[in-house]
């Protein structure tokens, strides 16, 4: 049995050329990020450009005070590395003290869920390490759409207009950044935020009374100290002393403070990596979810072709089964610690989770077994409401905006891809610090995010809250290497969906041979059978999400073996871009989703 083939229409043509090729999440970051490359910039200064770029214009799904994750290879490199832009959780950030304020769940959206913010660090730390340009070039876009404008996504307008009571009644000073005399500003509004342009200059400063060309990445290093040890951490840390509002519908101060924010920076390491089906597949370590998706890999690698094709009823069943396993191990497993990689992505532990795949779905919570680790069993609740929250009150302002679990998508994190002709390639999920994720520091033009939410205030958990430890992020973008070139680079928003979708996009191009745009195009589906990863960390039992292009009789086939299918409209789901190379020919390539009407790729 072939396996389904591309429908014959795409959105968009997947791109072609020789020069340069970004994609990402709005089209004025992948403009800006063109713009480097068509300059002489490489791709490390381009997705830089680019992701100061969606600060600005993504508020709502990304912030200076949030974090990213990144995978790249540089051109004549050795192999893949990630790029750690993870914050940890401060010093005071205990579980005991969280639990003695009455709290449960570490709050979805407030200063006690504030890792230390790791998003800015990281990307000066990659323009330092492999770009070319100085900040001050590299910030000038971001600069300019901050204190000229921009037009407001009507996704900007209506999330800001989800939480202008929150902002009126207790955050007010985001209500003096975000709201025009109160009021919601409408879509296309031009929106300008002085006082991050202002920050973005002294970052710049910072470095400028050093002399020449010879001491740029000392100009660079210069903006990272005057965030980690200088003004930055000093107004954020001064700033959320104060109690505000959280998501527990309880007013609490934060606890991170400036030691917090010097103790911290960002790093690259070494890929995590897997083989399928003659490539190799590079995430990040399970210090994020990056391993699950070589997990759930490992467990299909086992089954032939055709059976593994989301189109089909069979296909998407084995592959929402897989996805299920590896999920719970990475509930069970995985954390800022040493988890045993070696046993979760072994042939033989797949062929042990494979044999659990039955012709029914499964509503157990089914992590595997490893000798000398006991798995962690997480909450498991299919609904939460906060004590302190009354009958009829709705929490607001929390979690990560993305998709319900009604498939009703409220938006997502952000993503960039850039590949150059010098073979350059990354990929890269910034996220965290949304508008919503506390109230704006007036002196920044921007917040603190809120990704401690991820852990759990449970003793015993790989994942449980503990200072300097990284909670187990989301963000996961993905490299794909054959023969030791890189020859995709791709990622996606979308929370616990991220590398969900990133999987459907993968079974595609490697096994059915998609081009990028007909992979990012086609029906999407995912599970939502595991505790989310955001507050308020509920599952739904053999849930399922699809987008009704599936088909009628996909979908009612899965419901026929017990899955909970949600239908979520025809295009709904999956956020993806990539960019490719072809290492014998030099040939470029790229694509982005045309859901939303917002993500865009470009190049020659």
């Amino acid at each position: 049995m072939p396996f389904t083939p591309p429908p014959a229409f795409t959105t968009r043509p997947t791109l072609q050329g020789t020069f340069g090729m970004s994609a990402s999440t709005h089209w004025l970051a992948t403009a800006s990020a063109q713009a480097v490359l068509e300059r002489g910039g490489n791709a490390f200064d381009a997705a830089v450009a680019g992701a100061f770029v969606l600060h600005v214009v993504e508020p709502h799904l990304n912030g200076p005070g949030g974090d990213m994750t990144g995978i790249f290879h540089a051109a004549g490199s050795s192999g893949p590395r990630v790029l750690m832009g993870q914050g940890s959780a401060p010093a005071g950030a205990t579980a005991e003290h969280y639990l003695e304020a009455g709290l449960d769940l570490v709050p979805g959206s407030g200063a006690l869920a504030t890792a230390v913010p790791a998003a800015v660090d990281a990307w000066l730390l990659l323009l330092a390490e492999h770009g070319t340009w100085e900040l001050a070039d590299v910030l000038e876009f971001a600069i300019g759409y901050a204190r000229g404008g921009h037009q407001a996504l009507p996704r900007v307008s209506a999330t800001i207009e989800s939480v202008r009571e929150l902002f009126l009644e207790h955050w007010p000073t985001s209500a003096e950044l975000w709201l025009v005399d109160g009021k919601t500003p409408a879509p296309g509004a031009i929106l300008t935020n002085e006082a991050y342009a202002r920050t973005l200059d002294r970052l710049v400063a910072a470095g400028a009374d050093l002399p020449g060309s010879g001491d740029r990445v000392a100009r660079i290093e210069a903006a990272r100290h005057a965030w980690s040890d200088g003004f930055v951490a000093e107004a954020a840390a001064d700033f959320v002393r104060g109690p505000h509002r959280h998501s527990s519908g309880t007013d609490h101060a934060g606890v991170i403070a400036r030691e917090d924010f010097a103790g911290f920076r960002a790093s690259t390491e070494e890929a995590v990596t897997l083989e399928f089906r003659g490539v190799t597949i590079a995430k990040t370590g399970a210090w994020g979810q990056g391993p699950a998706l070589l997990q759930t890999l490992q467990i299909l690698s086992g089954f032939a072709d055709h059976e593994i094709d989301p189109s089909t009823a069979d296909g998407a069943h084995r592959i929402i089964e897989a996805q299920k396993l590896a999920y719970a191990d990475r509930e069970a497993y995985y954390g800022d610690h040493e988890v045993p990689l070696d046993v979760l992505l072994s042939e033989e532990y797949a062929a042990e989770r494979r044999s659990l795949i039955g012709e029914r779905a499964s509503t157990e919570f089914r992590p595997g077994t490893i000798p000398g680790h006991t798995p962690f069993v997480p909450p498991l609740r299919t609904e939460y409401r906060p004590p302190a929250l009354a009958a009829g009150d709705v929490a607001v302002g929390v979690g990560e905006p993305t998709v319900t679990k009604a498939g009703v998508t409220k938006g997502d994190t952000c993503h960039i891809d850039v590949v150059d002709r010098w073979g350059n390639m990354v990929a890269a999920t910034p996220s965290g610090g949304w508008l919503q994720s506390s109230p704006a520091i007036p002196e920044l033009g921007f917040c603190l995010g809120s990704r401690l939410q991820m852990t759990w205030l449970e003793p015993g958990g790989p994942s449980t809250l503990t200072p300097g430890k990284r909670p187990r992020t989301t963000l996961t973008p993905t490299l794909v290497l054959r023969d030791g070139e890189p020859v995709l680079a791709l990622g996606s928003p979308g929370g616990d969906q991220q590398d969900q979708w990133q999987l459907l996009f993968l079974l595609r191009v490697l096994v059915g041979g998609y081009t990028q745009q007909e992979a990012i195009d086609a029906p999407a589906l995912h599970t939502t059978a595991v505790p989310e990863s955001f507050w308020p960390r509920t599952w739904t039992p053999a849930g399922v999400v699809v987008e009704d292009r599936l088909g009628d009789d996909v979908i009612e086939a899965l419901e026929a073996r017990g899955h909970r299918v949600t239908r979520a409209g025809d295009w709904a789901l999956g956020r993806l871009s990539s960019v490719g190379r072809d290492p014998q020919t030099g040939a470029l390539s790229a694509a982005a989703n045309a859901r939303g009407a917002q993500g865009y790729a470009a190049g020659r």
